[in-house]
This record gives structure tokens, C-alpha cells and sequence, in this order.
């Protein structure tokens, strides 16, 4: 058996990831346009942005293969000057599609990340139904449980971020 105040620091861990998963769960809606965050699950979400990164490399791919085709045409008029131009197409057009192979890595990655969101969503959730939602739902409001930062931004790219010397200017 597992003693009454260790219940309750479960509980309130639980209280607190169940909350920030609905909050990304929110957060990865609206990234997808849906501000109501009606996405059944954070899974579902990240599906949804594999899926638009996909058709949009799609669409890029085969806008490049028309491209090339084209350049192909061209080449067939025995212009030096035109064979130096579509050269230089051919070399950007491979350019594109080595840069359009971040669709699949990129996919890969959200898939992985997928696997353990879902896993964790149920754990979470098997938890929830376990204890109960009255019971979580009390115990939240009697700890008015403070929301965690927005993790969401992240840490920022040197580029972007705020200098150590803007900070401190702040302070004096």
C-alpha cells in the first residue's frame, strides 16, 4: 500500500502533467490553426503537421521536376548561352531537392516524438480514470496548482535571442 501523503504527491504530479499535456496539446493545435485545440491528442496534432510538411515537399518536388523538364526543352536549342543558363537551373534544381529531404527526417523525428507522447497520453490517462476525475479535479482546485511556463518557445538561437548586455542594461 502506498501511504496517504505519498497518494496525494502523486497525485499532484499527475494533477501537473496532466495539465501541461493539455496545454501542448492546445499549443500544437494552434500551430495547425485550430485555436479551439479540439486535436484528440497531441499525436493527432503532429500527424496533421507530418502530413502538411509532406504535401508541401510534394508539391515542391514535383514543381522541380517540371522545372527540369523544361530545362531539358531548352537544352535542345544548341544556344551556348542557353546551355549555360539551364546549367545553372540544373545545379539549383538539385539544390532543391537535396534540401527537400528534411521532409522525410523531419517526419521521422515527429514520428518518434508521436510514439512516446502517445505512451505517456495513455499512461496519463489510465492514471486519470483510475483515480478518478472528480477526485484529480478536487485535489487540482484545493492546490490551485500553478501552470507551468510556456515551454513552447524554447531555448532561442543565439540570432534571435536577447543579449546578455540588453538584460543587464534592463537592471540599470
Amino acid at each position: 500500500m502506498i501511504a496517504p501523503e505519498q497518494e496525494r504527491v502523486l497525485k499532484t504530479l499527475l494533477v501537473e502533467m496532466f495539465g501541461q499535456l493539455s496545454s501542448m496539446r492546445r499549443e500544437l493545435a494552434a500551430l495547425q490553426g485550430d485555436s479551439k485545440g479540439s486535436f484528440a491528442t497531441m499525436a493527432d496534432t503532429l500527424d496533421a503537421i507530418i502530413e502538411n510538411t509532406e504535401a508541401a515537399g510534394n508539391t515542391i518536388l514535383e514543381s522541380m521536376e517540371a522545372i527540369g523538364a523544361g530545362v531539358v526543352k531548352l537544352q535542345s536549342v544548341n544556344d551556348p548561352t542557353a546551355a549555360a543558363v539551364c546549367d545553372e537551373i540544373v545545379d539549383s534544381t538539385n539544390k532543391v531537392f537535396e534540401a527537400c529531404a528534411f521532409q522525410d527526417l523531419t517526419g521521422q523525428r515527429i514520428t518518434r516524438v508521436v510514439k512516446s507522447l502517445q505512451f505517456m497520453e495513455d499512461h496519463i490517462n489510465r492514471l486519470v480514470r483510475m483515480w478518478g476525475k472528480e477526485e484529480l479535479a478536487r485535489l487540482a482546485a484545493e492546490l490551485a496548482v500553478e501552470s507551468a511556463p510556456d515551454l513552447m518557445e524554447g531555448p532561442q538561437r543565439p540570432s534571435v535571442a536577447i543579449s546578455q548586455d540588453d538584460i543587464d542594461k534592463l537592471f540599470t
